[in-house]
C-alpha cells in the first residue's frame, strides 16, 4: 500500500504535554517532524508483486501510528503492555514500534528466524497477550504460539495478502479500521500528556552467545540521549537516505531506525538481508548500518572478481588500492596529504576506488558498523576506497553504541572514541564497565543476572578493553570467551580467529581449547577456493563431504595456517582443526541475529567431532 495517497485524511495536532519537554520522548518528535514534512517520503520499501520501490509520507506515517495506538486502546491495552512484533523488516514494525510507544507500552521484538521454542519463552516470561507477525512464514509459527502460550490471545500479521482460517488471527488493515470516536481521540490524548521521559520503552532479548537470552530493560529516556549522543558525533541531513537490512528486532538497527526519524532521514526498509546488495544500486543510499560479516563477504567477492582480471588490471587494482589506504592513513591521523599522494589518490580513484564505491551504490557517506570484531586492515582497506565505515562498539544493555569513530580522528586498531555522555572505565581483569542515560536498567525478572551485571551505575560489559589518553577505546576480547589450556596458559580465541580468519580458504573459523592441551578449531572453508585448489593438484573431488576430506587439501591449509602463526605464542597455535561441510547461520542455530557465532553452540553440536580430533594426536 502507499499510505501517501491517504494523506489527506488526517491533520496533525501536536498535543500540549504537561510538565513535559517534547525532547524528552520519541512520539513529540516524530510528530513535530510530521508537521514539518508533511508529505514527504519518510519510508520507501520494495513492492514484493511489482518490485517497484513505493514511499509512504510522513502524514500518512503518523495517521497510521494513531490509528495503531487507538485500536490498542480500544482493545484495552495501556501503559506498561508487553506487545510483540515478530517480523522481517518493513515500514509496518517501525509504524507499530511507535504506535506501541504512544499508549506508553513496551515493545518486545523478536527476530524474525526465532525458534518458536524461543519464542514461547519470550511470550512466557513477558505475560504477552497481543503479537504482531510479519507474513505467512512468521503467521505458521503464531499458530502454534497461540495453542502453547497461556497468555497469548491475539496476532495481528502485518501481510494483507495471507489467507487466515483461526478468529485469533485478523490482519494489520483490519485491526486499525476502527472509528476514531471522540472518546478514543481523549484517551489518547490524556495518555500522552502523562509521557514522562523514564516511561519503559522496550524489552529486547539478547541473542545469547553464550546462553539463555535475557530480557533487557531499556526506559524511553535511554532512546532519546541515545540521539543526543549521536548529533555531537555524527552529521545526518534531511537529504540523506539510509537502508534497514539488519534486522529491527536487533538494538543496532532499531534504534538507527529511530535516530532516523528524529532526524528527517528517509529509511529504506529491506524484507530479505540478502538482497542488499543488488538493492544497493537502486536505492543509492547515503548512510547504512552494518556488520563486519558484511565487509567481509564484500571483500571476498572483489578479490574473487580481481582473480578473473589479467596481470596488468591487477597491478593496477593493487597500486590504486595501496595508494587510497596510504591516504586514508593520514586522513585517519588528522595530518597533512602530500600534494604527490593526493594526485596519486585523485587518479586511484578515477581508475579503480570509485568503482569500488559504486558497489554499495555510489552515494554512501556513513557506514556504521558494530556487532563483532573486524580486522584492521580490512577496515583500512574500505576507507582507503573512499568509504568511512564508522566502526563502533556496544551492546544491548547500553541502547548500542558505547564508542564509535569520530570524523576528525580514529585509530583502525580501536573500536572508536567514548561517546559524548557516556563514561567508560576500566575496572578489575581489564573489564571495560560503562555509566550513562543509555544503560539499561536491569534484566526483566532476573534480580540476579542485574545484581551481577550492573554494580553502583556501571554496567559490567564482560569486555576485556583498554582507554588510552587520548580517548581511544579499545576492545580486546568477551572475558568469558578467553580461556585456559590445561597447561595454565590463557588464550584470547578472538585474536587466533582474526588472524587465521584472514586466510582466503576460511570461511567462518571458532578457537576451540578451553582446558585442553592445545588450541585446535572448527572451520567452515571456502569451498569454492577449496575446489579450485583440488583442481590445481588434479584431485578428483565429487561433492563437499568429500571434498573437507582430502588429506592433500588439509595438508595446504595447515601449511599457511603454519606461516600465519609464526608470531604468536606456542601455546596460542592452533594445532589441529576440522572442516565443516554446511555454513554457520541463523537457520542452523550457530549464528545470533546480528551473525555473531554462539560458541557455546559451536562446542555442543560439533562435540563428537572435536572430542575425535584431540582423541587423535
Amino acid at each position: 500500500m502507499n499510505f501517501r495517497n491517504n494523506a489527506s485524511l488526517c491533520t496533525l495536532k501536536l498535543p500540549k504535554y504537561a510538565n513535559f519537554m517534547i525532547n524528552e520522548h520519541i512520539i513529540p518528535i516524530v510528530k513535530a517532524n510530521a508537521q514539518k514534512y508533511g508529505n514527504r517520503d519518510v519510508f520507501r520499501y520494495r513492492n514484493k508483486n511489482t518490485g517497484e520501490v513505493n514511499s509512504i509520507g510522513w502524514t500518512a506515517m503518523m495517521q497510521q501510528c494513531e490509528l495503531t495506538s487507538m485500536a490498542l486502546l480500544d482493545a484495552g491495552f495501556g501503559f506498561e503492555s508487553n506487545i510483540g512484533i515478530y517480523s522481517h523488516n518493513c515500514p509496518d514494525w517501525t509504524t507499530t514500534d511507535l504506535a506501541i510507544f504512544g499508549i506508553r507500552g513496551v515493545v518486545v521484538p523478536i527476530m524474525a528466524t526465532s525458534a518458536r521454542q524461543q519464542i514461547k519463552y519470550i511470550i512466557d516470561e513477558t505475560g504477552m497477550q497481543l503479537l504482531f507477525a510479519g507474513n505467512e512464514e512468521q503467521l505458521e509459527i503464531s499458530l502454534w504460539l497461540l495453542d502453547h502460550c497461556v497468555s497469548l490471545n491475539k496476532v495481528i500479521v502485518f501481510d494483507g495478502g495471507v489467507e487466515i482460517k483461526d478468529e485469533r488471527i485478523i490482519t494489520l488493515k483490519t485491526y486499525i479500521n476502527i472509528s476514531a470516536t471522540s472518546d478514543l481521540k481523549n484517551q489518547l490524548k490524556k495518555i500522552q500528556e502523562d509521557f514522562r521521559a523514564d516511561d519503559m520503552a522496550t524489552i529486547v532479548y539478547t541473542s545469547g552467545t553464550t546462553g539463555e537470552g535475557k530480557g533487557v530493560m531499556l526506559g524511553m529516556e535511554s532512546f532519546v540521549s541515545c540521539f543526543g549522543y549521536h548529533d555531537q558525533r555524527l552529521h545526518l541531513y534531511e537529504t540523506d537516505v539510509s537502508i534497514a537490512f539488519l534486522p529491527l528486532s536487533h538494538i543496532f538497527e532499531r534504534t538507527w531506525t529511530l535516530y532516523l526519524l528524529s532526524k528527517g532521514v528517509i529509511n529504506f526498509f529491506l524484507e530479505n538481508p540478502r538482497h542488499v546488495i543488488d538493492v544497493l544500486p537502486i536505492v543509492k543510499p547515503t548512510l547504512m548500518c552494518t556488520v563486519p560479516r558484511f565487509f567481509e563477504k564484500t571483500y571476498e567477492g572483489i578479490e574473487a572478481e580481481m582473480l578473473k582480471w589479467p596481470a596488468f588490471k591487477r597491478t593496477i587494482f593493487h597500486w590504486a588500492t595501496k595508494t587510497g589506504m596510504r591516504h586514508a592513513m593520514l586522513l585517519s591521523k588528522k595530518e597533512p596529504i602530500p600534494a604527490g599522494l593526493k594526485m596519486k589518490n585523485s587518479i586511484a580513484d578515477k581508475l579503480v576506488l570509485k568503482k569500488l564505491r559504486s558497489v554499495f551504490g555510489g552515494n554512501i557517506r556513513i557506514m556504521p558498523c558494530a556487532g563483532a570484531a573486524i580486522r584492521p586492515g580490512l577496515l583500512h582497506f574500505f576507507h582507503g576506497t573512499g568509504l568511512f565505515v564508522n566502526y563502533g562498539y556496544g551492546c544491548t544493555e547500553t541502547t548500542a553504541t558505547v564508542a564509535c569513530f569520530r570524523e576528525d580522528i580514529y585509530d583502525f586498531n580501536a573500536v572508536g572514541s567514548v561517546m559524548p555522555g557516556v563514561s567508560v572505565k576500566i575496572g578489575a581483569g581489564d573489564e571495560i564497565m560503562i555509566s550513562g542515560k543509555t544503560v539499561f536498567r536491569g534484566y526483566y525478572k532476573k534480580p540476579e543476572e542485574t545484581a551481577a551485571s550492573l554494580r553502583d551505575g556501571w554496567f559490567m560489559s564482560g569486555d576485556k578493553g583498554r582507554v588510552t589518553e587520548d580517548g581511544f577505546l579499545y576492545m580486546d576480547d568477551r572475558i568469558k570467551d578467553l580461556f585456559k589450556t590445561s597447561t595454565g596458559k590463557y588464550v584470547s580465541p578472538q585474536k587466533i580467529e582474526l588472524l587465521l580468519g584472514q586466510d582466503a580458504f576460511v570461511e567462518q573459523i571458532v578457537a576451540i581449547g578451553d582446558k585442553r592441551k592445545f588450541v585446535s578449531a572448527v572451520i567452515v572453508p571456502s569451498f569454492e577456493k577449496l575446489k579450485i585448489k583440488a583442481a590445481e593438484l588434479g584431485l578428483s573431488v565429487s561433492d563437499i563431504p568429500e571434498l573437507i576430506k582430502s588429506k592433500e587439501l588439509y595438508a595446504v591449509m595447515a601449511e599457511r595456517f603454519n606461516l600465519l602463526q609464526q608470531e604468536l605464542a606456542p601455546h596460542e597455535r592452533v594445532v589441529k582443526f576440522i572442516l565443516l561441510p554446511e555454513l554457520f547461520s541463523i537457520e542452523n542455530g550457530i549464528l545470533t541475529s546480528t551473525l555473531k557465532i554462539k560458541r557455546k553452540m559451536v562446542n555442543e553440536k560439533y562435540a563428537d567431532l572435536i572430542e575425535e580430533m584431540y582423541r587423535t594426536v
